[in-house]
């Protein structure tokens, strides 16, 4: 009983080491005074750090400050309308194919669900 308890421990140990499985393609929608519009990224985790893009009115925007901690990933999109930065800072919690994020923007927090694109 006592062997069985320790691997228990010892595999959920190691689970929670890995981060959340974020790798590829993730869309969803978001709702604005304007109408929804389209959101679409394309992650890649390596260990700690998280890499990616969005797709913004010019093509991909990469995305910086990247991070994975176990189910909960975090990073920065900077897009330039017409020469004044425009910064989105997400953070969100990943389940299997989906994540729901929370974005801060000027000051303002918004929800946004994506799912894993198949």
């Amino acid at each position: 009983m006592k062997i069985r308890s320790i691997l228990t421990g010892l595999v959920l140990s190691a689970i929670l080491c890995f981060g959340a499985d974020v790798d590829g393609k993730w869309t969803g929608t978001m709702s604005t005074p304007m109408g929804d519009l389209p959101v679409n990224f394309n992650f890649k985790a390596d260990g700690a750090k998280l890499t990616g893009t969005t797709s913004g009115p010019e093509g991909d925007v990469p995305i910086s400050d990247g991070k994975v901690d176990g189910d909960k990933i975090s990073f920065t999109v900077s897009f330039d309308f017409g020469g004044m930065p425009f910064m989105l800072n997400y953070a969100g919690v990943v389940n299997k194919d989906e994540i729901k994020f929370t974005i801060e923007v000027f000051g303002m927090m918004l929800d946004l669900k994506v799912n894993r694109a198949t």
